[in-house]
């Protein structure tokens, strides 16, 4: 007599979907940065690169203007677009919370009762009570796999936070430089009126003597005009560069004024930064942000692939009724229900791969845009503190040429060699070339933050990768 051994019905299953599991390519290859552009060296690079130490985080101290520094510190700490990054930076940490719930079971539990009345039935009463257990198993790691994404998405906003970080304490340098550049204007401006009042003074003098013609004084009561209209147009623009200031310090417009100065005297030109490209990939919050969207996208790959897997579900119940309230707790049932579901067989799933993968390339050519965006940014920074350097160096010799003039030119006065308009005229001359170096010096100074600013601003190097496995 041969006897035949029968399979518990689960058993069967498991069997079945460790056979299917067995089928499912789940395989991932491990996590490596996109390849991207590669640069060895910066085009202007003078000597060999600054140690990374050069840049410190708070690297607008360099300028030497305390001032600034508590503008940029109350920045940091009342502006509002920094303030929402920090605000997602609370929402994505939430999010792992909420992505290794998944893992965890589930309990529901409730109570009622129903009452019912037929004719010619008698009034009839009943009360239940029951609960049920919920439980995904994650035995292949699908969930494990979806935190491993959120972290990484987690530690991205926290780069976007840095990326802004960065952004506002340049927005706040380069809008307060502004600001001191049209106090200067506007001194240097007012004094070129009241000299071409005097000139215009003389001219009228000199026509009612026949000494010049009518239309030089309405050519000099023209040049006044304009003056006075460029004025005007500088004090626009000082107020409108100080209610930007004043949004990015988060203090309504209108409700702050920074105190009239003068830029070459308050701050000073530091020295350049520098250092190597290769450094700029872990270095910019910017690039390190869109490297770990990548590892973001291919977790979710990942975790897409691991849905293939039969998943595991456990369902406990368990409850009581009675036609009596008191009679309620004294019976009691309970069920459990193990269950296996197999989704290979889910168009759905397989689309979601796809899906998930195009994701990925996504990811990986906005991670390249970001590269050699960075790469021209510092370029650009360096092209322009090159040339504006050495025409600081043109502009500073006109000037100092143009003060030996006006000196001999006074000194030739007192000779009775030349006239008083000859001496307005030279010193006209110098204050138009003493805008131009004023000019420089803050296009100087904007150059050299936006360059702070392109090569990472002193944050820390960042090594991207599987975060919730360190």
């Amino acid at each position: 007599m041969k006897l035949i051994r029968t399979w518990p019905p689960l058993v069967l299953a498991a069997l079945l979907a460790t056979l299917l599991a067995a089928c499912a390519d789940v395989s991932m290859a491990p996590y490596q940065r996109p390849d991207s552009p590669a640069k060895a060296s910066w085009s202007r690079q003078s000597g060999s690169p600054a140690p990374a130490e050069l840049i410190t985080v708070d690297w607008w101290k360099q300028f030497q203007d305390p001032y600034l520094d508590g503008l940029v510190v109350r920045a940091l700490g009342a502006n509002y677009d920094l303030k929402i990054l920090a605000a997602r930076i609370g929402v994505a940490s939430a999010e792992i919370g909420e992505a290794r719930a998944g893992a965890l079971p589930t309990l529901d539990a409730g109570a009622g009762a129903s009452f019912e009345k037929s004719t010619g039935q008698k009034f009839s009463k009943q009360f239940n009570l029951g609960t049920q257990v919920n439980w995904d198993i994650d035995v292949w790691g699908k969930v494990a796999k979806g935190v491993q994404a959120q972290t990484a998405e987690f530690k991205a906003t926290e780069a976007d936070w840095r990326a802004g970080y960065l952004t506002l304490a340049s927005d706040v340098s380069t809008t307060y430089f502004q600001i001191l550049q049209f106090d200067e204007q506007i001194d240097q401006q007012q004094k070129a009126l009241d000299k071409g009042r005097q000139i215009l003074a003389t001219y009228e003098a000199m026509q009612q003597n026949g000494l010049v013609p009518q239309t030089r004084v309405l050519q000099q009561r023209a040049e006044i005009n304009k003056l006075s209209n460029d004025l005007i147009e500088l004090g626009r623009l000082r107020a409108l560069a100080g209610n930007a200031l004043a949004t990015l310090i988060g203090t309504p417009a209108g409700q702050f004024s920074v105190p009239a100065g003068s830029l070459q005297q308050r701050v000073q030109l530091p020295r350049v930064p520098e250092g190597l490209p290769s450094q700029l990939l872990k270095r910019r919050p910017d690039i390190v942000a869109a490297e770990y969207r990548v590892l973001v996208a291919y977790d979710l790959v990942g975790q897409a692939k691991l849905a293939q897997l039969p998943s595991i579900s456990l369902t406990g119940r368990g409850g009581t009724s009675s036609f009596a309230l008191g009679a309620l707790l004294k019976s009691f049932t309970f069920g459990l229900l193990p269950s296996i579901n197999l989704p290979m067989f889910d168009p759905g799933v397989k689309a979601h791969i796809k899906t998930s993968e195009a994701q990925i390339k996504v990811a990986e050519e906005q991670y390249r845009r970001t590269v050699i965006g960075a790469f021209e940014e510092v370029e650009n920074a360096l092209v322009n503190l090159d040339a504006h350097r050495r025409q600081r160096v043109e502009l500073q010799q006109q000037a100092d040429q143009l003060r030996i003039v006006g000196d001999q030119v006074g000194a030739q006065l007192k000779e009775g060699m030349v006239s008083q308009l000859d001496v307005f005229e030279a010193e006209r001359s110098l204050l138009a070339a003493q805008l131009a170096l004023l000019a420089n010096h803050q296009q100087v100074l904007a150059d050299t933050v936006t360059l702070y600013k392109a090569l990472g601003g002193g944050w820390p190097p960042v090594d991207v990768r599987n975060v919730a496995r360190e």
